[in-house]
């Protein structure tokens, strides 16, 4: 079983410790999304000098290239990419479901590679398998994402994915029994919540999921950022307290952190923070620039002065502007080591404050400035 220590506890809000093989996640805290084993346009040395603690790999995308064997041949996930650090895996079955033309059985999927064409097909399973050969620490089982947003879609891919987690609990428990026999490090498994945004079903979801013998939660599919902070408190008031909580692919807005956190979330995901900074879109503490807007042009100031990550260390506004204006892939970089520094450092501070007990003072201060 994973262990999970809770250090200090405040409401639904929670300051803990989870312990992996390859090293321990001190939560909240947010995930750097590493969809093909890597973080876009930042090495892992990178990724640990701006003080990420873990990465979440994609199991669809890593299925379809390198292909699982591969990694596994490599010694597993954190080898295969230098990382060396606490790794987790989603399933991919959000990137499945939102794939053209998937055929849903209720044994699994069927779908094409948006690659080359090939036919691939996915189960319960062949997810827990594949999950295992990549090596990360934490998996999270397959489930159905549903299509729409209506109630009826919503129960139907509920209902699946709990099916589908009886399925996957069997298999995770038939491979670790081999994996102990063989003295392989310990890997663990994530129930995920669904029931979109019907509270309801997030509690129906939940108390199943809670009844299953899995190591942790992860808490996903459709909802609004403005039913969140509602839908969590749902979710989390069911779910036991002695297992860490995932809200996947959540933490492109800061507010969402918050919101996480102080609902009763552990770890964080998205792709969000370094996908903006592509595209020059920056957080400051008074919220978000486009670098690339003409009036950056004579900034010889750093984008953010409080920052002490290294674009703001050692570069002004009026250079990253102009790595962008000439697309020097520079610019991409220093700009992902910025984003990225900020929402980790954001979450570093949630957790601080809340060992502090002045949360609520640090979330109206920067809420208030960086939505002003």
């Amino acid at each position: 079983m994973l262990k999970f220590d809770i250090e200090k506890k405040k409401g639904f809000m929670r300051v803990g410790t989870i312990y992996t093989p390859h090293g321990d996640i001190k939560t909240p805290a947010f995930v750097g999304a590493a969809t093909r084993s890597t973080v876009k346009a930042l090495t892992m040395k990178q990724m640990r000098e701006l003080g990420s603690q873990s990465i979440l790999a994609n199991t669809y995308h890593l299925i379809l290239r390198p292909g699982t064997d591969l990694i596994k041949e490599a010694g597993g996930l954190a080898k295969f990419s230098s990382w060396h650090g606490p790794t987790f895996t989603d399933s991919g079955g959000f990137q499945i479901f939102s794939l053209p033309d998937v055929k849903i059985t209720e044994d699994g999927v069927k779908f094409k590679s948006h690659i080359d064409g090939r036919i691939f097909e996915m189960t319960p399973e062949s997810s827990m398998q594949a999950q295992w050969s990549i090596g990360a620490d934490i998996h999270m089982a397959f489930d159905h994402l549903a299509k729409s947003e209506s109630r009826e879609d919503m129960e139907v891919a509920m209902r699946r994915t709990h099916a589908w987690l009886d399925r996957c609990v069997a298999e995770h428990h038939k491979i670790k029994s081999d994996a102990e026999k063989q003295n392989r490090p310990e890997q663990y498994l994530y129930a995920v919540v669904q029931g979109g945004t019907f509270n309801d079903l997030r509690e129906e979801s939940a108390k199943y999921c809670a009844s299953k013998d899995v190591d942790g939660f992860g808490i996903g599919g459709v909802f609004t950022a403005e039913g969140m902070a509602e839908m969590l408190k749902v979710v989390n008031g069911v779910l036991p307290e002695d297992k860490p909580r995932h809200l996947l692919g959540m933490g492109q807005e800061p507010i969402d952190l918050f919101d996480g956190a102080e609902n009763g979330c552990d770890t964080f995901d998205c792709v969000g923070p370094t996908r903006m900074a592509r595209n020059g879109s920056l957080y400051t503490l008074d919220g978000r620039i486009n670098i690339k807007n003409a009036k950056f042009k004579h900034e010889f100031t750093p984008v953010m002065a409080e920052c002490n990550c290294e674009c703001c260390k050692n570069y002004t506004c009026a250079y990253l502007h102009h790595l962008f204006k000439v697309d020097e892939i520079t610019a991409k970089i220093l700009a992902s080591i910025h984003n990225e520094h900020f929402v980790v450092n954001v979450v570093d501070k949630i957790r601080e404050s809340i060992l502090n007990d002045d949360f609520e003072a640090y979330r109206d201060e920067f809420l208030s400035r960086y939505y002003k």
